[in-house]
């Protein structure tokens, strides 16, 4: 089985999925990034394909980039500017072929993560 990664965000704030959250995947050696992938969220909060496919796979050290301050701006959940949270990484590693799902769980003024299934 080759690997793969999907994702979700969850506004618990509102107590929902947060649609329209764009997300940027990106590869991560030494202090080099290199995007390799880029999404929007769907009404049940996730990206409608995995984020990285079993075709591009590999295991290593990434990072998700959640663009949280967008979304709380169209949901009324902002408050001034600058943003207490605006783009929010997430840096990880993935060392097997398996299948790995880093979720969002995220608020106006903070937000949460775990390797979920």
């Amino acid at each position: 089985m080759a690997g793969w990664l999907s994702t979700h965000v969850l506004d618990t704030a509102m107590g929902r999925p947060a649609e329209g959250v764009t997300i940027w995947l990106y590869r991560v050696s030494g202090n080099s990034h290199k995007k390799i992938a880029e999404a929007v969220t769907n009404a049940d909060g996730r990206t409608d394909t995995p984020i990285l496919p079993e075709a591009k796979f590999t295991t290593g050290t990434y990072e998700l980039v959640f663009f949280a301050g967008d979304y709380l701006r169209a949901t009324g959940q902002a408050g001034a500017d600058p943003l207490f949270l605006d783009q929010v990484p997430l840096r990880f590693g993935m060392n097997e072929d398996a299948h790995y799902h880093v979720p969002l769980l995220l608020s106006p003024y903070g937000y949460s993560t775990y390797r979920g299934s």
